[in-house]
């Protein structure tokens, strides 16, 4: 299911679309209660992403405070409220990527820094690198001053009383669960530049040193202002498989074919892999995608005729 809003002519509008994971939630499995949470915790970073683009800001700078905003609801998979590790730890990862330049900056493998989302954005701004992992992300994070937490910060209680069950948990289970899945933005800025970024805990029960398609550019992450801004959310190693953020640029660079069909294919290979999820998508033009073969997916968007839309279920008509 989709939402695709068209903007045929070449916009200096700004944008921004932001999800919270894709999964099998049902609206007659979830409360009131806990869809009203859901709505608001999007609300409130969709919110803080766009007043940085109606202030001017760039595209990169939304996608960054929205995320940072998700990072800090433990209703989502990211930074608090995360799942754990096969050895009960949380394993931290996010990655963020400018579509003007194409600069990137990712981290997989944190376990203290509080905004996983600053860190990646620090790598790509200071260092000569794309990725740092493990105590190499640690050391660096320590170096730039950025701020630390103990590793239980990350957890929650629900999280370290629920019996790990593997990928499923994470991102694509049903009613029963604390949090959503990995969360994202793509933005458009008023220069028409993209960015994108994602931020995840990964899988519940991973083996450690695990690493999934969100810190990965080209797989869960992806921004090119010639195509479009993606973030992905759902099996990740299909995603991987599939380079499933990239694919979707390339099919529009190359094949020439719209944002909308381009996400449409992309997420049908995924399926045919044998994979579930979902992606959020912008282009130029602020034409909006937001796909997923789940039953459902946390996503929010403001277009650019400033048009809210909140939603969770394939069905919902949101607000």
């Amino acid at each position: 299911m989709s939402v695709t809003e068209k903007n045929q002519s070449s916009s200096t509008e700004t944008s921004i679309v932001i999800h919270g994971g894709a999964g099998s939630m049902r609206s007659d499995e979830m409360s009131e209660e806990k869809q009203s949470a859901c709505r608001d915790a999007l609300r409130a970073a969709l919110r803080d992403g766009n007043t940085v683009l109606r202030s001017g800001g760039s595209a990169l700078d939304a996608v960054e405070a929205a995320v940072t905003t998700m990072e800090s609801i433990p209703l989502f998979n990211a930074a608090r409220g995360a799942v754990l590790t096969s050895e009960g730890t949380v394993e931290l990862e996010a990655a963020i990527m400018d579509g003007a330049t194409r600069r990137a900056g990712a981290l997989t493998g944190g376990k203290t820094v509080r905004h996983p989302i600053r860190a990646a954005r620090t790598i790509m701004d200071v260092s000569s690198h794309v990725m740092l992992a493990q105590d190499g992300a640690e050391a660096f994070v320590r170096e730039q001053g950025l701020e630390t937490v103990e590793n239980d910060h990350f957890i929650t209680a629900s999280r370290r009383s629920s019996p790990e069950e593997g990928e499923s948990s994470s991102e694509t289970s049903g009613a029963e669960f604390e949090a959503s899945g990995t969360v994202g933005a793509v933005a458009l800025d008023e220069d028409g530049n993209l960015a994108a970024g994602s931020s995840t805990g990964g899988t519940s029960g991973k083996h450690l040193g695990r690493v999934g398609d969100s810190p990965l550019i080209g797989a869960g992450t992806y921004a090119h202002n010639a195509a479009c801004a993606v973030s992905a959310t759902g099996q990740g190693e299909f995603f991987v498989r599939g380079v499933a953020a990239h694919d979707i640029a390339a099919r529009m660079r190359f094949g020439g074919v719209a944002l909308e069909e381009a996400v449409r294919s992309t997420i049908g290979e995924i399926e045919a892999l044998g994979g579930v999820g979902g992606v959020i998508a912008l282009d130029r033009d602020g034409n909006i995608a937001m796909p997923f073969s789940t039953s459902g997916m946390f996503r929010a968007c403001v277009d650019t005729e400033g048009r809210t839309r909140i939603r969770i279920f394939a069905q919902d008509s949101g607000e």
